[in-house]
């Protein structure tokens, strides 16, 4: 797997399985994060990345394997043992406590001396920029703030990672695009591992170093964020990472690695993930932004000499603010979707248009 290796792992499950009954909720899960990793567990609901990050933190106990944390196995050993950080979708900050008595509390508990605590608050309070608000209760604070005393609460014991379950889920889309900045800076400063649950991919790709995608208890690809978004390796990614066209048809031909790809009356050469042999029927998908439209002039950001061409009539643009997504129906019945800069509109709805893509974009799959 790529990252980090046994050796160097702040974090390593060994065939971590979690059953409930007959329902496999975590499914034999081998991970190893490294001790400057942000981490991403991205997946729809009940794909069991919740359910993994409560086995890291010893919430919950799993039915078979190992859990190492800095090389130490923690499989058996309680929570507030483990050394592990963790920040929830809701807040739970106590409504009667200050913004200080919040973040300490998890120092109090652990009986750490006033001198101790203080020095700490101080500097929690300044990472997360909550220099002025100690006194304030949590209802005089904005949802940003609340977070952020979360994080402090989190982080304020100094632990050996921290575990982030869907802590933007309550914020509004502007907040939450300032708040996934700031918690990548924290994971930065500190150096320490993050590992976030989200079912959001826009998050997992922002903050993240690694994505693991999962479904059904299992990973369906763990990699480098663009390797994930760029290369999926299964249908599913394809389809769950990013806005995606599918087009069903099946394989004419395959040589050197690429496919001719059958659909409704065309052939399109396109790159294909697993194996795959002619005649198999197949799903093609690609991203809305790897296709590019072009007038019937010629207009458009370049001029393809070679890859694929379908040929069209743009019926809407859905203006999106810095982007636009083009949607083009084609003679056959057909509509596909191209995603550009809204500067870049240089066709008008109702134009005869081509849509363009080269033969390395996209991704076909075996049905």
């Amino acid at each position: 797997m790529a990252g980090a290796d046994l050796k160097t792992a702040s974090l390593s499950l060994q065939s971590v399985s979690r059953h409930f009954g007959p329902i496999r909720a975590v499914d034999g899960i081998d991970l190893d994060i490294g001790q400057d990793e942000f981490f991403s567990l991205l997946g729809p609901s009940g794909s069991g990345k919740t359910t993994l990050l409560r086995i890291i933190a010893g919430l919950e106990r799993p039915s078979a394997g190992r859990v190492r944390v800095a090389g130490q196995d923690v499989t058996e050993l309680p929570p507030y043992k483990r050394r592990i950080g963790m920040v929830f979708q809701n807040f739970l900050l106590f409504p009667h406590k200050t913004v200080a008595e919040n973040i300490v509390f998890p120092l109090r508990m652990q009986n750490v001396a006033r001198a101790a605590r203080d020095e700490r608050l101080r500097w929690a309070m300044k990472l997360l920029r909550l220099e002025g608000l100690a006194a304030r209760y949590p209802n005089e604070l904005s949802g940003g703030q609340q977070q952020r005393v979360s994080l402090a609460r989190g982080l304020i014991a100094r632990p050996a990672m921290l575990l982030l379950d869907e802590p933007l889920a309550n914020l509004d889309r502007e907040l939450r695009a300032e708040m996934e900045v700031e918690i990548r800076r924290y994971q930065k400063e500190l150096n320490i591992p993050f590992v976030y649950v989200t079912h959001n991919q826009e998050e997992a790709l922002t903050m993240s170093d690694r994505i693991a995608v999962m479904r059904g208890g299992v990973f369906e690809q763990v990699g480098p964020r663009d390797d994930v978004y760029r290369r999926p390796k299964t249908e599913f990614v394809a389809t769950f990472v990013g806005q995606s066209n599918r087009l069903s048809g099946f394989v004419e031909t395959v040589k050197n690695g690429a496919v001719a790809f059958a659909w409704q009356g065309h052939t399109l050469h396109v790159p294909h993930q697993g194996d795959i042999a002619a005649g198999d029927k197949a799903q093609f998908l690609i991203k809305y932004e790897d296709i590019e439209v072009a007038g019937a002039a010629g207009k458009g950001r370049s001029d393809h000499r070679s890859g694929n061409s379908l040929e069209g009539r743009l019926r809407d643009i859905i203006f999106k603010g810095q982007t636009a997504n083009y949607i083009v129906s084609l003679a056959n019945g057909a509509e596909l979707i191209a995603s550009a800069s809204s500067r870049d509109h240089k066709v008008g709805i109702g134009e005869a248009v081509s849509l363009r893509w080269p033969e390395t974009s996209g991704m076909c799959f075996r049905s």
